[in-house]
């Protein structure tokens, strides 16, 4: 595979180190995006930092988001002049930081963005997702014309999930950026 950026979005409060993200930083030499803030997480400061980090960067650059992340990247694209270098992004867990049982420290995060991506997309929802129901997930990849990946009955996703790894999610990042370059 030719050079490729993937950049590692972190939810609240991070990617702790047994994350697959965290372990696919270590293992892939992915990127994380690091936040000033993780606990309290300000939209217009992730924004803003996203921004900052593409502007450093040359096409092809793919983004793998969890979480909180996911929602990132969807705000993110609606305002960013750095959309035309990302060719992929990986939206795993998408959290519903709109439903009744989500943390007020998200509120400058609402509404969610729900116009389509300027770049391919694909959600990895988890059928028991406690932060966000599969309705919702299917909810997100239509607003975001993404395609939706049902992964099972694992949880947020996330390192309470066990997932070590996630070599499963790496699967289809690959198959992903494959596909891209392959043109389908």
């Amino acid at each position: 595979m030719q050079n490729k950026t993937v950049l590692i979005l972190p939810g609240r409060m991070g990617s702790g180190p047994l994350h697959w993200q965290s372990l696919w930083a270590q293992q892939f030499g992915d990127t994380v995006v690091e936040q000033h803030d993780w606990m309290r997480p300000l939209r217009g400061d992730w924004l803003a930092r996203l921004e900052e980090v593409l502007a450093d960067l040359s096409a092809p650059v793919y983004l793998v988001a969890h979480s909180l992340g996911c929602i990132q990247v969807a705000a993110w694209a609606g305002i960013s002049t750095n959309t035309h270098k990302v060719k992929g992004a990986l939206l795993v867990a998408p959290a519903d930081i709109e439903a009744p049982h989500s943390a007020d420290v998200l509120s400058s995060w609402r509404p969610i963005e729900m116009k389509p991506l300027p770049f391919r997309a694909c959600v990895a929802a988890s059928q028991n997702d406690p932060f966000c129901a599969t309705e919702r997930a299917q909810d997100f990849a239509k607003a975001w014309h993404a395609n939706l990946i049902h992964v099972g009955s694992i949880g947020h996703v996330n390192a309470d999930s066990q997932l070590g790894d996630w070599p499963e999610g790496r699967a289809v990042l690959n198959d992903f950026m494959k596909e891209k370059e392959d043109g389908h």
